[in-house]
């Protein structure tokens, strides 16, 4: 039903797409969508979500390492049509519906956060980044990172259109890095 739903959308837009469409792609009732998802705003909010699902923070033994493949995977998600008709949608429609705005946050932009926490976590324990002192400054800091990441490569894909290349992904990195592991 999340594969059909991504589908729909990226052929008929947020505008277009409706349950029904959904649930004919999907081969079920329209009834067995609304037990699950009581609008199209949470169906499409979960089927996005699951898609984000699949990325993983590696542990390559190094932050850098670690930093660019995750940068990787996220571009190769975004690469995807249906990953980008979907993303865009959502952004689109949370600018208007304060609820999906907040629907968003909570099942796809904070459960993402948990990839900024698992590399620091790792560069921590392997001596690269100095250990957290304070709870609400290194909650601030995951934040700024997951922002900083999530908004410059989506941008560079969503909405420059440009491709992630290696050699970017390590320069992207390489900026990313140095107020971090410099005092």
């Amino acid at each position: 039903m999340l594969d059909a739903t991504r589908e729909a959308l990226a052929e008929l837009g947020w505008g277009g797409l409706t349950m029904g469409h959904v649930a004919s792609r999907a081969g079920v009732a329209k009834t067995t969508l609304y037990r699950r998802w009581p609008s199209k705003n949470e169906l499409v909010v979960d089927a996005v979500a699951t898609l984000f699902d699949e990325l993983v923070m590696p542990d390559l033994g190094s932050l850098r390492a670690d930093i660019e493949a995750v940068v990787a995977q996220f571009a190769d998600l975004l690469a995807r049509p249906e990953t980008q008709a979907a993303l865009l949608a959502l952004f689109a429609e949370g600018i208007r519906d304060r609820q999906l705005h907040r629907r968003i946050r909570e099942a796809i932009v904070d459960p993402q956060k948990r990839l900024v926490h698992q590399g620091r976590t790792a560069a921590q324990a392997r001596g690269e980044l100095e250990p957290d002192t304070d709870a609400d400054s290194a909650r601030e800091e995951v934040d700024i990172i997951f922002d900083t990441i999530a908004g410059t490569v989506e941008h560079r894909v969503l909405v420059s259109g440009e491709p992630i290349t290696p050699a970017w992904t390590r320069r992207f990195t390489d900026l990313l890095l140095g107020p971090l592991t410099t005092g």
